[in-house]
């Protein structure tokens, strides 16, 4: 767990070592998950925390044809969505040293770009982790509260 920008780069970078394999697994839960669900023809919707966002992008864009919803929870990640079918939900933290605004406004211009469905919303007053109760100094509880009735809602459609 990071708990500062140094923290998460060295997170990062181990995991970036293990990228393949970090992408392999996921592709294998996401058959399991395929496999094991009920033939809606829906596919699967994918929620992604922090840097876990950047696999659901990458999941999303890859393995398009298996991934119909994508909700991010202040993560950003760049990939090509030109093939992704997804509808994309964004939680996004007003002050967040890990992910600028910048960023967050470039992946939802590079998401309607695509032509795919997107739905940012930035909470006020929040800043990363704002939605998890284990991080005391950034947990937000209204926000928290709204943005999960908010991702319920699109899953829900």
């Amino acid at each position: 767990m990071a708990d500062n920008i140094a923290d998460a780069e060295t997170l990062g970078s181990a995991l970036d070592d293990n990228y393949l394999q970090a992408k392999a697994e996921i592709t294998d839960a996401t058959r399991f998950l395929i496999e094991r669900s009920a033939n809606t023809g829906r596919g699967l919707a994918v929620i992604g925390f922090s840097l876990g966002a950047f696999y659901a992008l990458d999941l999303a864009a890859t393995d398009p044809q298996h991934v119909h919803s994508v909700v991010l929870f202040y993560g950003t990640g760049g990939v090509d969505f030109s093939k992704s079918q997804a509808a994309y939900l964004g939680h996004f933290a007003e002050v967040d040293e890990f992910e600028p605004q910048e960023e967050v406004d470039i992946l939802e211009e590079s998401l309607r770009r695509a032509g795919r469905p997107v739905t940012f919303y930035r909470y006020p007053d929040t800043g990363h982790w704002f939605c998890e109760p284990d991080r005391v100094q950034a947990y937000h509880p209204a926000s928290a509260s709204l943005a999960w009735d908010r991702t319920i809602a699109f899953l829900s459609r």
